[in-house]
């Protein structure tokens, strides 16, 4: 039997929004996602991709159908606003019964619905049906590193005018090669490091420049975008050398901190050098092994 855990509103974000080629919501073992209020609620509006979950006329909550639970990397159960674990609201009942299937955890919105549409707004629906291509084509929104804040993109989400309004990003950093800014963006407001995605590429020199230009334009209502072609390693490596320099955490924890976010991270080792460099720099001393295989 899985284990009940509470997960924050930006994990949900997060859950929603890997991919690679395609969105992995696309996965059939991914995501379970249910929605433990009533059907007229649901009706009206949920998050984006979930089922409602049936129950039966005793109102005990049924499992979902043509879902594996057991395989299942991430079933998410949310209500009007559950907050705690120790309630007995819909969303812990439906919960409890799906984590006697479950392999992995089994996680309970935490603020359900209303916190999570007040964050995300842009992810409300009444869709209730999606076509396996309607799933492929989900357009992912970046990675949120920094609650409303700092965010960990690539290049087609730097140019979507949409995405650009409701992330209130104000200031990007163009990690890449490319200079060039789509027609459709409306940010004025751009560093451009221009360094190929190797090994033998220094960033490291352009890591104080980076951390000042978010530190100028983070605030409240306004949000930073950091982005490279994929958003896997130039960018990563940016956004880690930033969690060092503002949150002084060490490598080993802005890695683990972003490897949450966004599992598919993956700066090449020329990066990995620099930011232990910069570790050293910043803290005054090495306090991560990068010889270990983890990096």
């Amino acid at each position: 039997m899985a284990h009940l855990v509470l997960c924050k509103p930006t994990e949900l974000y997060n859950i929603l929004n890997q991919s690679t080629v395609f969105s992995r919501l696309a996965e059939p073992n991914y995501l379970c996602l249910l929605d433990a209020r009533s059907k007229r609620e649901y009706n009206e509006s949920h998050i984006v991709t979930a089922r409602r979950a049936k129950q039966d006329k005793d109102e005990n909550f049924l499992l979902p159908e043509s879902v594996e639970l057991e395989c299942v990397r991430y079933c998410v159960v949310y209500d009007g606003n559950t907050s705690s674990l120790n309630e007995t609201g819909p969303a812990i009942k439906c919960a409890r019964v799906m984590a006697q299937v479950c392999r992995y955890t089994v996680l309970v919105l935490e603020g359900g619905y209303e916190r999570f549409s007040a964050y995300y707004h842009f992810f409300r629906s009444q869709k209730v049906f999606w076509m396996p291509q309607e799933i492929e084509e989900f357009l992912s929104y970046p990675i949120e590193i920094l609650p409303g804040l700092l965010y960990l993109g690539d290049q087609r989400q730097a140019n979507d005018r949409h995405i650009q309004k409701d992330l209130k990003i104000k200031a990007q950093i163009n990690v890449s090669l490319d200079p060039d800014k789509s027609l459709s963006s409306a940010v004025h407001n751009e560093l451009h490091i221009p360094v190929m995605d190797s090994c033998e590429s220094d960033l490291f020199q352009f890591f104080s420049r980076a951390c000042e230009f978010i530190d100028m334009y983070m605030g409240p209502n306004s949000a930073v975008l950091v982005f490279s072609k994929l958003g896997i390693s130039r960018s990563s490596t940016v956004v880690i050398a930033y969690l060092i320099y503002c949150k002084q955490y060490s490598l080993k924890e802005a890695w683990t901190h972003i490897l949450k976010c966004k599992p598919n991270m993956r700066p090449n080792r020329g990066f990995v050098k620099q930011l232990s460099d910069w570790e050293n720099r910043i803290l005054g001393e090495q306090r991560t092994d990068i010889a270990d295989p983890h990096y």
